[in-house]
Parts: C-alpha cells; structure tokens; sequence
C-alpha cells in the first residue's frame, strides 16, 4: 500500500498543500502563510515546517496506537509501533476481522463501518482491551465519500490510569451507599409494634443511585391505654449524615412519645432538638395518635404530605391543616388536628419520594395515590405493595421512599365479642367508688374474665377512682375497654395534676394507690386530655398472651 498516499488524504492534508501551491500574488492580506522553514538569529540551522515532516515517523513515534485500514473489510494498511508492542505485530492487507482479533472482541468493527458510511469521526470512550489496559479509541475517515480506497484511521488512546481512577472512585461510593443503607435500615424499626386495635404494616425503599439514600423513617409507638403513636418523617439530605440525624430524631420521638404528650408538642420538641443536632439539617415529619375509643387520628404535621384516609366506604380524604414548617426552623408554634379514622378505615402516612416526580406537579402525584388508595384493598401489607407498584416505584427509583399504611378493621361476629366498651359517668360522694366497684364487678363478670384477673380489675378501679376523688374535678369517668389481648381500666377527670408514684410512709394514711395499682397491673400511665383534665389508666395482659 502507498502510505505517501493514504497520508495526503488526512484531514487538513489537502488544504494545507493547496496554501502551499497558491502564489503570493493571490493571497489575500488576511490569510494565513503555510508553515514553513524558519531561522532563528542565533541558529544557522533550518527548523523544518510541520508540512514537510513524514507522516510514517511521526504516526510511528506517537504513545498512543494507530491502525489504518481501508475498503469494506477493513484491509490493514498500517500499525504503529506502539500498536505492535500492545498487540503484536499485524500483516498488512488482512481483513481486521482475522487480523485484529483485539477490536473485534471491543466491539470496534460495526463502529469502523459506520465511520466509514457516514464520513464522520466516531469516538467509543475507555474500554478494557486484551491487554489489561483501559482505551479510548477515536475513528476518523481519511478519505471522501464513495471512494472505493476509503479508509478510516483507529487512534487509541490509553487511558487506564483514568479508568482504574473513576472505578475506584465509583467503588467508595457504592461502599459509601451500602454504609448508608445498612445505617438506614439498621436504624427504622425491625419489627412494627402491632397495637390491639391497629393492623399496621411499612415498607422503606432507598434510592437506586448512588448518591440517593436519605433520612426517611417511620414509626410506630404502643402509648398504653389503648393508644397507639404512630410518625414518618424525612430528613432532608443525603448519604451517612442524613441516616445518622435520621436516627436521632427517631430516638427523641420514641422517648418524647413516652410522656404522651399531644401531637403538636411532640413536634414542638422536636423542632429545638433538630436545631441543636445540626442547625443546617431541616426534616419534615407528620406525628398521630389513634385512640380506637375516639374513633379519631389525631395529628401534627411539620411541613410533611397530608395524610390520606379511606373511609369504609371508599371515599378517600386527606388532612391539610395544620401544617407548620420543617423541624430545626424555630420560632413556629405547632398546632394539632384531627380526621376521622373509625372502623373500617384505612390511612396512609408516606414521603415524598412516592409522589414527588420532577416532570409533575406534587399535587398531581397526591392525587393519583389518592386513587390508588381508593380501589386498594386486602391486608395493609398489600394496599402498601400496591400504592409503591401504582407510583412506579422501581429498583433503581431516584429518591427514598418510606410508606406507612394503617388499618381500623370493623369487626363483628365472635371476632367483635372480644372487643368491648363499658363506661360509667362518676357522681361526687362517697357512694361514687362502690358504685364504681359493683359497675367493674359485674362488667368483668359479664366478659368472663378468670377470678383473679376479676378480682385484680376490681382492686385497680377501685384505687384509681379513689384517687379521681381526692385529687381530680368533676367531671369523672370510668371506662373499662376489653381486647383480645388485654383489659383496660381509665379513669378521667376534669383535674390537669398528674399522679406521680412515690413511697408513702409507714404512718401515712394515703399516697398507696398509685402504687398498688402500678404494683398489680401489667403498666400504668397517665397524660392530660385535650379539653383539660388528664385520664389515668392501667392495663392487665389477658392469660393467654402473657408470655
């Protein structure tokens, strides 16, 4: 093959030997000169222009590799050393099919024919070739269109040094990711409580890139009484530090929870202590209560979703005030409100990576989970699978995803047997407490309960309206509420002071109720009630689910 040939036809060839050829006299004043020879004041010696430098020794002296081949099947017409150092030596005139096996294998070949259709330049960025080594390989036609001798020009580049760079790079972050969400998952409940009234399930989605895991979290929290605390939030950021603040806020709702305090002052809470974790981290939250003898869910939100709801009818609701913004802001005042959630109902708490899609409106995802929510139905684990399936949340979605769905089943038959109300309004005087002790009596006789828890729930109401009436304010209730797991006796009064237990004296004559009931019972507690007043209850677990 004529390489003198082939190396007129490189791009700027042409050009550059037509500058050469075209007389001074027809040049204009602002074109410009063709490299030629020039000498400097202290050298004699002619520096030679880049024109008249031979091809062969220059493509032969370049690190990088270079193939030449032409016509349809690629026919070598040359290699560089370089080439021949990585690969070995290549005869000339074979089809780069049986001759660069190494191209073949990265898939060069369709890309030679394309170059070699279309005229243009094609570039396949860093591929791992035989050798070990990274490449990046730039074809170029080096002839026109149609010309039966065309050819195309493989200059390969090595770039192994980048490649194993990005490759380590990629791999800390990918170790970063995994770090992240064994922290995330580590971190969100193992196991959801499962309250008596309640069928609750979860489900947490972490991002599919790489930089995507997020502090999403839920929760669900047993109060006592009957009640149940249930939260999701989302933290905003990503990576390590937003599971870790996750993890705090999760931990102070959980402890917070445990003074049963209304929704709103939960948040209020929980607004200063994200402030002091880090006063540049913001995350949103929504924190309910249900009381299955309200029949209610009562809520605060900071700056999170609404939550939806599902009536037993099919009618879907959504909660949209009070909302206040994220926690760590500061200097807002949190309020509480409250939807309907009675039996037959279902709720779904959820983050804004199941509706949230940057090519849509947020309000139109709300609505779409809305009909999802609306023709979902079966076990909260399934309404829970469906809402992510009808969201198109996938494996490689772009933001976390935390769902919590909740069921208040309706029940009846036997099923509704095992659970009971019974409530009795107290009146001053002292025939207040036997009142209260014949009404438990005969209520506990009537649900069948042994003689021993029986008499144990009688012992428990009596104290607790005993002390209803030395320290509380009409108006007085005992209400005495039955599960299949458990009994519950709650005793309300228009008072706001909260009964504390403490150790009475031997010579003291009060100040034992308290602590008999605390003594007797499986728990005890007591918080105030929304229109004032407080409730003190206690629980006993039913024999057949003590452990």
């Amino acid at each position: 093959m004529n390489f003198t040939r082939w190396s007129a036809r490189l791009p700027g060839t042409q050009r550059r030997a037509a500058a050469r050829t075209e007389s001074p006299d027809r040049r204009g004043e602002g074109s410009v000169p063709a490299a030629r020879a020039e000498r400097s004041a202290d050298d004699e010696t002619a520096v030679p222009a880049v024109d008249e430098l031979p091809a062969r020794d220059v493509l032969d002296r370049v690190p990088a590799l270079v193939a030449l081949v032409h016509g349809p099947d690629h026919h070598i017409g040359y290699v560089n050393d370089a080439y021949t150092a990585a690969f070995g030596a290549r005869p000339t005139g074979t089809p780069a099919r049986d001759a660069l096996p190494e191209l073949a294998e990265l898939g060069l070949l369709p890309l030679l024919d394309q170059v070699l259709r279309s005229g243009k330049p094609r570039t396949l960025k860093s591929r791992k070739a035989v050798d070990g080594r990274s490449y990046t390989f730039t074809c170029t036609p080096v002839a026109e269109d149609g010309d039966r001798d065309a050819g195309v020009l493989v200059f390969a580049t090595d770039v192994t040094d980048h490649a194993e760079a990005a490759e380590r790079l990629r791999a800390s972050e990918r170790r970063q990711r995994e770090t992240a969400v064994t922290l995330q998952r580590s971190l969100l409940p193992q196991e959801l409580e499962q309250p008596d009234d309640l069928r609750i399930a979860a489900t947490y989605q972490p991002g599919g890139t790489e930089a995507a895991v997020g502090g999403d979290w839920y929760d669900v929290i047993t109060l006592g009484g009957g009640r149940t605390a249930l939260v999701i939030g989302d933290v905003m950021g990503r990576g390590v530090r937003a599971a870790a603040v996750m993890g705090q806020l999760r931990t102070a709702v959980r402890a917070y929870a445990r003074l049963d305090l209304p929704p709103h002052e939960v948040l209020q809470l929980l607004d200063g202590l994200a402030a002091e974790i880090d006063a540049n981290q913001i995350a949103t939250c929504v924190y309910a209560v249900h009381d299955p003898n309200e029949g209610r869910l009562v809520y605060a939100s900071a700056g999170h979703l609404p939550i939806l709801v599902r009536d037993e009818n099919g009618t879907v609701s959504r909660t949209d005030e009070p909302n206040g913004p994220p926690l760590g802001t500061g200097g807002w005042m949190h309020a509480s409100g409250s939807i309907a959630l009675g039996p037959g109902s279902t709720a779904v708490l959820y983050t804004d990576g199941l509706v949230e899609r940057r090519d849509a409106d947020l309000d139109e995802g709300i609505a779409k989970l809305a009909g999802a929510l609306a023709g979902a139905t079966g076990t909260p684990q399934v309404v829970c699978d469906r809402l992510v399936r009808s969201a198109g949340v996938t494996a490689d979605h772009d933001d976390d995803v935390a769902v919590l769905v909740l069921q208040h089943p309706a029940r009846t038959g036997p099923d509704g047997d095992l659970f009971r109300n019974a409530a009795l309004e107290l009146l001053g005087g002292v025939e207040a407490a036997p009142r209260a002790r014949a009404f438990a009596s005969g209520v506990l006789t009537s649900w069948r309960f042994p003689a021993e828890l029986h008499d144990l729930g009688v012992l428990a109401t009596s104290e607790l309206v005993a002390n209803s009436l030395q320290h509380g304010t009409p108006p007085m209730r005992l209400r005495l509420r039955r599960t299949d797991r458990r009994l519950i006796v709650e005793v309300t009064d228009g008072d706001d002071h909260l009964p504390r237990r403490r150790r009475a004296e031997p010579g003291d004559e009060s100040g034992r109720g308290i602590a008999i009931v605390a003594t007797i019972a499986s728990s005890w507690g007591c918080r105030r009630t929304p229109g004032g007043g407080k409730a003190v209850w206690c629980e006993f677990v039913l024999p057949a689910n003590r452990p």
